[in-house]
């Protein structure tokens, strides 16, 4: 069976990496193992019944971190694929991953100093957190079709500069050697971004519509809903709260998405639906708001408001992208159109020859609608006689008058045709005024003018985005994975991970010499308490060994007493450790 990874086109892939399970120390896998288990522990009883069989069916195992090539395997057998990616991808490569059905997994671990919960992205919450859930058909057909709607919802300026300031934040979060006064300076450009946000775009309501179904979603009754969202799935800890009466629970519908929510604090309220295929029917009404859907005027406005890249589309299924700046219309009509850089002209969504990003790198800009005098006849749909007429004939001077008084002077240079409808029209010597205004100087060079009447649809992000290529996300700056070597105390502390890993699968083997492997555990013990005594997830893992393979009277032996005495909640560093050991003690009993 192909790899999904190995099918996809090359501006996807570029987000791609090859997962490689060699950089996951005995700790990632131990910090996997504790939240799996405290899943497996709670999820049966509060998330939908098809969460285990899900968990199963998907690749997924409780003992270590997986593959993302076995997720992979797993979920091609329900339609959909996993592919590896680092970090936070760009939000419009996310989204095209899930419209083709392919699961994009962060293939970075949480620390166990953040095992309760990171907001960046990780192993954890993309494979564990959205991967169970796939093999239910409504839900996964709602997130193929979330993503086809996503895909085209405006986007602004703002909503770049918040998406990176997250990823920042996340990141810096993440990175074992960040110091307060970084993680300060990242919060703060967080801030910042929050604060210059004018308006709500299209793209922050689709966004909030995801984030309050697919992951933070509840489904079912109010009094007793069950989890589905990949974000409380992939952190017991905030599934437990959510599950309190101190979270309002409300019924799905649209309204969710006038919610805003914060991606570093628990939410004081979710959104039941009533059913998977709830989710479709408030997503229908959502997708009809959009500009992409009522095109015209109101379409306009929102794709110049957005000031990033967007495509107008125009009734000929010619697409103009770039990032549009003016637009005249009256009443209802359009007439004219103008985009700052880099732009691309489209045919059905695929750049039309020579009319890419190279040629148009710092504008364009066209009248369109019906010439004067033939308001009944559009220019598209006329023959070379009819053309001729008008001097559109290659090598001839050519006089426009549109409708709307707009003239455009030249000699044609190329007629464009697509499915024999007339689309574009390439000028040279060429000007193009109206009321005595100029808006196209022949010294320019040549003007490449568009032909359509009417803008039925606008919609963020580029038409062809492979030959667009990005113009807009700034690589990162930096990534979630550790960037310092380990201290010689973290790799003494991993080698005991290793070594209790492998004291762990010594015993699970049958005939195991089981007195040596606990004469090892006790120096092992030893060594932890001596060496490692804020370690509490290894002391757990080594209590949890010694109660599952040593009799009554082993049990009270001294090493195991002290060890027991040390796991006590009570004399835990911290609240949140003092929870996590509770947690992971209630697991053994």
């Amino acid at each position: 069976m192909q790899r999904t990874l190995d099918r996809l086109p090359p501006y996807l892939r570029a987000y791609c990496t090859e997962h490689d399970t060699s950089k996951y120390t005995a700790r990632d896998h131990a910090a996997w193992r504790y939240i799996m288990r405290r899943a497996m522990d709670f999820f049966p009883e509060h998330a939908v019944s098809t969460y285990v069989p899900g968990f199963k069916k998907t690749g997924l195992r409780v003992d270590r971190i997986p593959h993302v090539d076995e997720i992979d395997h797993a979920l091609q057998d329900i339609g959909w694929g996993a592919v590896p990616v680092v970090g936070f991808i760009a939000p419009w490569a996310f989204i095209e991953f899930q419209a083709r059905k392919i699961l994009p997994i962060a293939t970075d671990m949480r620390s166990v100093e953040h095992i309760a919960y990171t907001p960046a992205p990780d192993i954890v919450h993309e494979a564990a957190g959205h991967a169970p859930i796939l093999p239910d058909k409504d839900y996964s057909d709602y997130l193929a079709y979330y993503a086809s709607l996503g895909s085209k919802a405006i986007y602004s300026k703002q909503d770049l500069m918040l998406y990176e300031a997250v990823r920042y934040l996340s990141d810096i979060k993440e990175k074992p050697e960040s110091t307060a006064v970084i993680i300060d300076g990242a919060e703060q450009r967080l801030q910042e971004a929050l604060k210059a946000f004018t308006y709500t775009s299209e793209q922050a309501l689709v966004a909030r519509m995801s984030w309050w179904t697919a992951e933070y979603g509840l489904v079912g009754s109010l009094e007793a809903p069950k989890i589905y969202g990949a974000g409380l799935l992939s952190s017991v800890g905030e599934s437990k709260h959510a599950m309190t009466s101190k979270v309002k629970k409300i019924r799905l519908n649209l309204d969710c998405i006038k919610y805003s929510y914060n991606i570093t604090e628990p939410q004081p309220q979710l959104f039941v639906a009533e059913s998977m295929q709830h989710l479709h029917d408030v997503l229908h009404e959502l997708d009809a708001m959009l500009a992409y859907r009522i095109g015209g005027i109101e379409a306009l406005k929102r794709g110049k408001e957005g000031e990033a890249v967007c495509t107008v589309e125009l009734n000929t299924k010619v697409g103009i992208t770039g990032r549009l700046t003016e637009f005249e219309a009256v009443g209802d009509r359009v007439d004219f159109i103008k985009f700052a850089g880099p732009v691309q002209i489209s045919y059905e969504n695929r750049e039309m020859e020579g009319q890419g990003t190279a040629r148009h790198a710092h504008g364009f800009s066209s009248p369109i609608g019906r010439l004067a005098g033939h308001t009944d006849r559009a220019l598209a749909s006329m023959n070379d006689n009819e053309l001729r007429e008008l001097g559109l004939a290659v090598n001839q001077n050519a006089k426009l008058r549109f409708a709307s008084g707009f003239e455009v002077s030249g000699r044609v240079l190329r007629l464009h045709r697509e499915k024999g409808q007339l689309v574009l029209v390439t000028f040279t010597d060429c000007s193009v005024r109206k009321s005595g205004q100029l808006y196209f100087d022949p010294a320019w060079g040549e003007f490449d003018m568009i032909v359509g009447d009417s803008v039925p649809s606008v919609y963020g992000g580029p038409a062809d985005r492979e030959k667009y290529g990005e113009q807009e996300i700034t690589p990162a700056a930096t990534t979630p994975a550790r960037s310092t070597p380990f201290t010689p105390e973290e790799l003494d502390g991993i080698s005991c991970y290793q070594k209790l890993r492998a004291l762990r699968d010594h015993l699970a083997r049958p005939g195991a010499d089981k007195k040596s492997a606990m004469s090892e555990l006790e120096q092992l013990a030893d060594t932890v308490g001596k060496h490692h005594p804020s370690e509490w997830l290894l002391q757990l893992e080594v209590y949890e060994l010694a109660r599952e393979h040593l009799d009554s009277q082993g049990l009270t032996s001294g090493w195991v007493r002290q060890l027991s005495q040390r796991l006590e909640p009570s004399k835990q560093a911290s609240d949140d450790t003092r929870e996590l050991v509770a947690e992971g003690l209630k697991l053994l009993h």
